[in-house]
């Protein structure tokens, strides 16, 4: 498997069944429920060559009440060729969302539209016992993620983490859930190799005629694909101008504070951010379209939540764990280190040894390598921890980065939970010593980050989990459009630069947002 290779994607594909049938039979279904199974997974094949997963997506999930509690999870390695799978996730019954910090941190499991439970303390600590809540009948040759838990841990889920954070919290502004899952148990797979798609519906054998229920929902979702489907036509239309929550100035001044403290030896380094919003009331999806076309990335997201949609084609993973012969492998690619593109291949070739050579960029990217291999020594066994590839330069629409991987094998007995705990939220969103520049980006910021700087992803049913970092990623919310972005900012660092940073790497996702309003059929 590649290791850089994230979350899936499936190029498009044309509907022939492969067969009219469960992966198991109604009595293998029985056997595996008296052995304490309770969720089962149904399954069944068929070649989707000629379709899209964004037309997967609009025939399976889009449909059903717009598409509410749904998702649609894809990727490109770096920047330019196709990983494995595409991921959609229809419409979800059951969700778990978390907000509060120290006494007031609260979790609710919400099933179809009703709080179902409630309870007090660490949502991190209640997410772990509550993944341990299902038995699944894992088979094999199901993909990495096949169902579970998908959605976004947001950048202030730390506080649940590093308790001296809980009482520093800037203003929200957004009001959105600090963490948000849905638990996913109907998915479509498109795997991109063979060109197979896989629909895959999870039954619960304590309910009444499980199987036969999740056997009728199998035949339903195969009929819903011979049904034509069209992307909505968006006609041009006004555009309005982003706006800056931190005025230039203020920014700039941040950026001067942080100088005096690097200089002083309090930060090694620390990485201030903004937030634009600008007014945005067409199709989430068809930003999603455009952003998808204009920045292919490892890991590009699109979740309907209902109250609000997350947009993303995030470059950088934040953690991945995966089941492998040596044991569960954690990885970490640390990304720093950012140009702007060239406008021709060599003033594009010229930029990147530019940058792969500039002494500001390669002491960030080797502190932050250093971060990656604290992070993953504090869970991976003893002599795991490797470096495995170093300062490659990797290209997407707008920008060029710095990327390098770390790697180490789990110790026994740990869960997703712990290796989030000890790698979240990335280095590349904080800056060093990370607790303290934490504390730091707090008093500089004006503004709760929320989703900024979190994680999307997902954490499967099989045991495995992928993240990608929250960054190049949109919250449209009450027909508005919110982007963040930060710079790393170090003892040398020029301000100004610093902020053209910050609107480099926000340009994509404004860019998208134009060229939705410009007109997309």
């Amino acid at each position: 498997m590649d290791r850089s290779a994230p979350f899936f994607v499936a190029q498009g594909c044309a509907l022939r069944q492969l067969g009219d049938f469960p992966v198991i039979t109604e009595l293998e279904f029985k056997s595996l429920a008296s052995e304490g199974y309770n969720r089962i997974p149904l399954m069944v094949e068929a070649f989707a060559d000629l379709e899209t997963p964004l037309s997967l997506y609009l025939k399976l999930a889009h449909s059903k009440d717009g598409g509410k509690h749904s998702f649609l999870l894809e990727s490109v390695v770096g920047g330019e060729r196709f990983g494995r799978y595409s991921f959609i996730g229809l419409p979800a019954r059951t969700l778990l969302r978390a907000s509060g910090f120290g006494s007031e941190a609260r979790t609710e499991v919400v099933t179809d539209g009703q709080v179902v439970e409630t309870a007090e303390g660490n949502p991190l600590d209640f997410i772990e016992a509550y993944q341990k809540r299902f038995k699944v009948a894992l088979r094999p040759g199901l993909p990495r993620f096949c169902g579970g838990l998908a959605g976004y841990f947001g950048y202030d889920s730390v506080r649940y983490i590093e308790k001296k954070l809980e009482t520093t919290c800037p203003p929200d502004t957004l009001g959105c859930p600090d963490i948000l899952l849905l638990q996913c148990e109907e998915l479509a797979v498109i795997d991109n190799l063979s060109g197979k798609l896989y629909l895959i519906v999870y039954a619960d054998p304590a309910q009444p005629e499980a199987y036969t229920r999740a056997k009728k929902r199998l035949r339903d979702l195969k009929e819903q694909l011979k049904y034509s489907v069209s992307a909505p036509v968006v006609k041009a239309t006004e555009s309005h101008p982003a706006q800056r929550d931190f005025a230039k100035a203020d920014y700039l001044a941040a950026v001067n504070q942080a100088k005096e403290l690097i200089a002083a030896g309090d930060f090694m380094q620390v990485q201030v951010g903004q937030r634009i919003h600008k007014r945005y009331t067409e199709s989430p999806l068809s930003l999603y379209r455009a952003l998808r076309s204009l920045n292919p990335s490892p890991y590009m997201y699109f979740y309907d939540f209902g109250d609000f949609h997350v947009v993303g084609a995030s470059p950088e993973i934040l953690v991945r764990q995966e089941k492998t012969e040596e044991g569960t492998k954690v990885t970490i690619r640390p990304l720093a280190g950012t140009r702007p593109r060239g406008a021709t291949p060599e003033k594009d070739k010229a930029t990147e040894v530019e940058l792969i050579n500039d002494p500001k960029e390669r002491a960030e990217h080797v502190m932050l390598i250093d971060l990656a291999r604290n992070d993953i020594g504090r869970i991976a066994k003893t002599g795991t921890v490797k470096v495995t590839e170093a300062f490659a330069v990797e290209r997407y629409s707008h920008v060029m980065h710095i990327v390098s991987n770390v790697e180490g094998i789990l110790n026994d007995g740990m869960t997703s939970m712990d290796v989030l705990k000890a790698t979240f939220p990335a280095g590349t969103l904080t800056g060093a010593p990370k607790v303290h520049a934490m504390e730091l980006i707090d008093q500089l910021e004006p503004t709760k980050r929320g989703l900024y700087g979190g994680a999307c992803g997902y954490l499967s049913y099989a045991g495995d989990m992928d993240v990608a970092i929250a960054i190049r990623t949109g919250i449209i919310k009450n027909g508005t459009l919110y982007v963040q972005a930060a710079a790393g900012v170090v003892a040398d660092s020029v301000p100004e630069l610093e902020w053209k940073e910050t609107e480099h790497k926000a340009r994509a996702l404004l860019r998208a947002a134009e060229l939705v309003e410009e007109g997309l059929e």
